[in-house]
């Protein structure tokens, strides 16, 4: 559909036609040599996008803030609701990346989650999606992207109730607060501004006697300028205020016998690269300090980069970056006109010009041969003006036009279907199962996605049927002293000895010393009934044939 893509927007962008939409926001619009338009755009991951240890950390984390609420609001969910709640879920990154704008299918909403709304409103509205938590796709870990609102008695003081007119205050106010400044002080506005230049010129001549001072402010004029900054004045004002407002005594302690008293605030106290660092780690992260400071400045504290942040904004160079990103903003592009995408999409099965197509579906849970017609995997329904392959080639899934844009925009089906739900309800298995006795989620049973990520890597498997010889069958019974099969069990990888088996098979070596039978009985039955010979290419022989008596049942007993 057409639409006109400003900076700041919300967007879908396709980059294969049988995965969902990837959902991005809009930084920059730049032009191209060639004359294409890029998009520098903000990602934003889907619940399938990321591991299933953090989703389960993303869902305890709603459930702890839900259970917070005096009214929970996703009490009176249905489960359709909560599954399709699930896919308007996303989660913030710090990653960019540049795209082509002809990648461009639309626009969407995306807020952070608001608390104190119903999330059924985020399902009443179409295109519309939230996020609470910020995804590392580099270090694989969720963040809270704000503070949490924390209102009651655990985090706000109590008020007590407004004194009435007349009515006497009997706090102790020197234990609620403390005095730094006293207005009505015996010294006149004159006498402290010629103090207050007095420690002007204390701040740069000692400046000048500090080396480190010297090399940062290398000019007087720069030394006075460090000198006239707030933190000497703050420093000589309080110095008044703590020595009673005598000015001979607190120009003594301004002054003191070691050397004048010299007065640095963060400006002064970072040097040049760290300044430059700040600088880049701005403009990567904005205003997001504690970022900065684990990725740029980690010998800084977060209290020093806050502070330093704010004087900086007080300097020429703040103002210099401002009106020169002014200026390139001007000469950017503000938005790009999207025509309506009409290519033909490559997962299209069937085209019937307009009229209804009918699929000799049957009703929901049934499952259809291979070359049969199906009808749509997600809402069943056996009519739909164009058909969608959906899911692995072998699977021959189908989806029905509205559910097909509905698998496009939220990465997911409407309703759980027999490929999709049980992924997102069972987690899945450590290790692949060799039987097909487990949850129904396994691979050859899931969309093979390419996101970037292994989990979504995977891949059809193709079964095979073992089928044993009636010879290994036999062996199995006859030969458990020497196979041990629980042992064998154990040790998958130690080879088994196949000669000694084959020989005590043959050559009828299966009885141990320890399990051998009195000869009597043994005897008795050879007497009385023609037992089977082997012959010397180990087939059975079922008559008495002289020719094989040197080849009977056991070399414990042999025949004359």
């Amino acid at each position: 559909w057409p639409a006109n893509c400003r900076v700041t927007d919300y967007v879908f962008i396709e980059n294969s036609s049988s995965n969902p939409y990837l959902i991005r926001r809009i930084e920059e619009l730049n032009k191209t040599a060639s004359g294409n338009v890029e998009a520098k755009v903000v990602c934003f991951y889907r619940r399938r996008d990321i591991s299933h240890s953090l989703i389960q950390l993303a869902d305890k984390h709603a459930q702890d803030l839900e259970e917070e609420k005096e009214s929970p609001s996703e009490a009176d969910l249905t489960d359709k609701q909560e599954h399709q709640l699930r896919h308007r879920e996303l989660f913030l990154s710090r990653q960019y990346e540049s795209l082509p704008a002809t990648h461009i299918r639309g626009k969407c909403s995306v807020a952070l989650l608001n608390e104190t709304e119903a999330v059924l409103s985020y399902l009443d509205k179409e295109d519309m999606f939230f996020y609470s938590l910020v995804y590392d796709p580099t270090q694989k870990t969720l963040l809270a992207d704000k503070g949490e609102i924390r209102v009651g008695p655990r985090f706000q003081a109590d008020v007590p109730d407004m004194l009435q007119e007349g009515d006497s205050d009997e706090r102790d106010q020197s234990k609620l607060e403390e005095k730094l400044w006293d207005p009505d002080c015996p010294l006149s506005s004159k006498q402290i501004d010629q103090f207050l230049v007095v420690a002007r010129a204390v701040g740069t001549f000692a400046r000048a006697l500090d080396c480190s001072s010297s090399v940062r402010q290398p000019s007087l004029h720069a030394s006075a300028a460090a000198a006239s900054r707030d933190i000497t004045l703050f420093h000589a004002m309080d110095t008044l205020h703590r020595h009673g407002y005598d000015l001979s005594s607190a120009l003594s302690v301004l002054v003191p016998s070691g050397g004048p008293v010299l007065c640095r605030d963060e400006m002064e106290e970072w040097s040049a690269s760290e300044a430059a660092m700040f600088e880049e780690a701005l403009e990567k992260y904005g205003k997001d300090f504690n970022d900065i400071r684990q990725d740029f400045l980690p010998w800084k504290s977060l209290t020093s980069i806050i502070e330093y942040y704010y004087m900086w904004k007080t300097t020429d160079r703040y103002v210099q970056q401002k009106r020169l990103k002014a200026a390139e903003a001007e000469s950017k592009l503000k938005q790009v006109y999207i025509p309506t995408y009409n290519k033909p999409n490559p997962n299209q099965i069937s085209v019937t010009n307009g009229k209804m197509a009918t699929v000799n579906g049957a009703g929901p849970g049934a499952y259809h041969a291979a070359g049969g017609g199906r009808a749509c995997e997600s809402c069943y329904s056996t009519q739909s003006a164009q058909w969608y392959s959906w899911g692995p080639p072998n699977m021959q899934c189908r989806l029905c036009v509205s559910c097909w844009m509905y698998w496009k925009k939220y990465g997911g089906l409407k309703m759980p279907s027999r490929a999709e739900g049980p992924e997102e309800k069972t987690p899945p298995s450590p290790e692949p199962r060799s039987r097909g006795h487990g949850p129904r989620q396994s691979s050859h049973m899931v969309p093979v996605r390419n996101s970037g990520s292994p989990k979504s890597s995977t891949k059809t498997k193709q079964a095979f049927l073992l089928q044993a010889t009636r010879l290994t069958k036999l062996a199995r019974h006859m030969c458990r002293d020497i196979i041990r099969l629980r042992r064998a069990a154990r040790r998958p990888f130690v080879p088994i000895n196949c000669g000694a088996i084959k020989a005590a098979s043959v050559f009828g070596s299966f009885l141990s010393i320890s399990t051998q039978q009195p000869l009597e009985p043994f005897e008795i039955h050879i007497d009385t009934h023609s037992s089977p010979n082997i012959s010397q290419n180990g087939s059975f022989c079922t008559h008495a044939c002289p020719a094989h008596t040197s080849y009977t049942c056991s070399p414990i007993h042999k025949h004359t």
